[in-house]
């Protein structure tokens, strides 16, 4: 019921945006002065009205957790600030992006919210063309290359795409009525040189909602500028660059301008939800949410800015970007790591926090995974009575399982704690796999499938609200081998079926006791070397995902994603020939 279909969510975007967005750009400019652009005196946030979703979030408005209260019931209208498509993504964009498609996971898939996300593409800007220079391309062809470029990226790191990508190109004349509405309110100037500036002694103390903002130098600019701090809505063409016609000349949009029309565009006057890295809060955002409330005459546009931490490498102090060329891209990344490990890698610290990237970060994201994955599939394995297992305390289970579930509703309500949920759903795992405990011969002994059954279920669940795709569950593996490789999964069935009479064979002859080593029971040599092909055969198949467990007499087998390739296997309850 929680989860809406693309077709509904697109729906729902057209409705808000008939609501909101038509009449204001068409009629702003004649918005009278005696309609006070300060509906609340000086910075102070008001807490919205409307639905509160039982979910804290930090606010970087008021630098706090606040309740998150939707203007409409089930709906969150959600803003970002997309790339500039002028480079290759890297690391640090996909570490934010994945945390915010985290974010939109729960709220939807957990929480039933029906999330319109929008996200804005700048595809003209200074750096898109300088690379055009460079390359001696148009600007257009450089934005299109690695626009297309983020999308795929996007796309193999699992974040789900938003209902709408919104190009600042196609929304130049949006853009030019709403610099006009600002300065028919009274908030901006054009120069006789054909800029167009943001006049910030315009709305008094409103300006610097965010730390540091008050005492900032602003961007550089004229010395026809009134305040330094004043900022470029629209800016005129140099030549040989890219321009639209307007009131004040041939130009283009300043860098904030745009985000605020677009988002406009969408969501009219009012928008629950703004994110980006902590790194657009200013002069980016702040210059949004002025240039937004002066066009809106409102006191509150935005209700919630959510911003994530950085990327660094470890060891460094300086963020990843493409500036300071300490970046790794997305695709070399994903040479070396799965799109799953990144998201492991990020749930496994808060989304505001700053966050170290290296080989030991992701080794533990990996471990995480794998834990989890060898956990499911030596349940499934009880489940189906291929491991034998001491008797299960079943009632403590079923206990660990409803205090694992609202453990982890509680840690996402709370600010979309993804480190305090991921470790109940670890804790779970542990007691699981303390109450799998093989046995050679279990005759007798109650099973209790039911609960592994309910546990399995349960994980694979909350991961999939986390996750694009399940987790290396080796059913949903099974199933991508099949449609990628044919009939893999029937030859990996009888390979291990074959396997598994061989060594049925060479340790049904025993001339000893029934315990003890192979050797010690007396097998002959002949029956020996049939063993060590058996335990060659399973280690050599690891390195080509295939990973085969010898269960006492029988063995279970699983195609896996790489968690295990390169190393040998050392099952807690196969035999050893050696």
């Amino acid at each position: 019921m929680w989860r809406r279909t693309v077709r509904s969510v697109l729906w729902e975007a057209k409705v808000l945006r008939g609501l909101f967005s038509t009449a204001q750009l068409a009629n702003s400019a004649q918005v009278t002065s005696a309609r006070s652009c300060c509906g609340v005196s000086g910075k102070k946030w008001v807490r919205p009205s409307g639905f509160d979703t039982g979910v804290k979030t930090y606010n970087s408005l008021t630098k706090q957790k606040e309740p998150l209260i939707l203007a409409r019931e089930g709906v969150a209208t959600w803003y970002s600030c997309g790339p500039t498509v002028y480079d290759h993504a890297h690391l640090g964009h996909a570490c934010s992006y994945v945390r915010f498609d985290i974010l939109q996971r729960i709220l939807s898939r957990l929480f039933g919210i029906t999330v319109i996300h929008a996200m804005v593409i700048t595809d003209i800007d200074d750096k898109i063309i300088k690379r055009g220079w460079e390359e001696n391309v148009s600007p257009t062809v450089i934005a299109r290359m690695y626009e297309d470029e983020f999308k795929k990226d996007m796309l193999s790191l699992k974040v789900l795409p938003p209902a709408v990508y919104l190009r600042v190109t196609e929304n130049v004349h949006h853009i030019v009525e709403f610099i006009k509405g600002i300065i028919g309110n009274g908030h901006a100037y054009a120069t006789k040189e054909g800029d167009v500036y943001f006049d910030i002694q315009s709305i008094g103390d409103r300006y610097g909602r965010f730390a540091g903002a008050v005492d900032a130098q602003g961007e550089p600019g004229t010395s026809i500028k009134r305040d330094p701090r004043d900022f470029a809505l629209w800016k005129q063409s140099k030549p040989q660059e890219p321009y639209w016609e307007s009131p004040w000349g041939r130009g283009r949009p300043g860098w904030h301008i745009e985000c605020s029309t677009i988002a406009s565009c969408m969501f009219g006057s009012q928008l629950d939800i703004h994110s980006g890295g902590i790194d657009l809060a200013f002069p980016h955002h702040e210059n949004e949410i002025a240039q937004s409330e002066a066009y809106h005459q409102c006191g509150q546009w935005a209700h919630y800015f959510l911003h994530s931490g950085h990327l660094h490498l470890k060891g460094s102090a300086e963020k990843m970007s493409k500036s300071l060329k300490n970046y790794i891209t997305i695709k070399d990344f994903l040479q070396s790591y799965s799109a799953n490990e990144f998201r492991m890698f990020c749930l496994l610290t808060k989304y505001r926090s700053a966050i170290d990237y290296s080989d030991s970060s992701m080794s533990e994201a990996r471990t995480s995974l794998g834990t989890i994955s060898t956990f499911i599939h030596d349940a499934e394995a009880y489940m189906k009575g291929q491991l034998q297992c001491s008797p299960v305390q079943e009632a403590f289970l079923w206990e660990r399982l409803a205090e694992a579930k609202s453990s982890v509703v509680k840690a996402l309500a709370d600010d979309f704690d993804t480190p305090r949920a991921v470790n109940a759903a670890m804790n779970l795992v542990y007691h699981g796999n303390r109450q799998l405990q093989p046995v050679s011969t279990s005759d007798g002994v109650a099973r209790s499938p039911a609960v592994f059954g309910a546990i399995v279920s349960y994980l694979r669940d909350l991961f999939l609200t986390l996750f694009l795709s399940l987790l290396s569950c080796h059913r949903v593996q099974q199933a991508e081998a099949v449609s990628s490789c044919g009939s893999l999964q029937g030859v990996v069935e009888q390979l291990t079926h074959f396997r598994s009479e061989v060594r049925a064979f060479a340790l049904g002859h025993l001339d000893g006791p029934s315990t003890g080593s192979p050797k010690k029971r007396g097998l002959d040599p002949q029956r020996t070397r049939l063993l060590k092909a058996c335990d060659t055969l399973r280690n050599d198949l690891v390195p080509l995902g295939v990973l085969i467990k010898d269960r006492g007499a029988t063995s279970t087998w699983e195609i896996t994603e790489g968690k295990q390739r390169g190393q040998r296997v050392h099952d807690k309850d196969q035999e050893t020939s050696s």
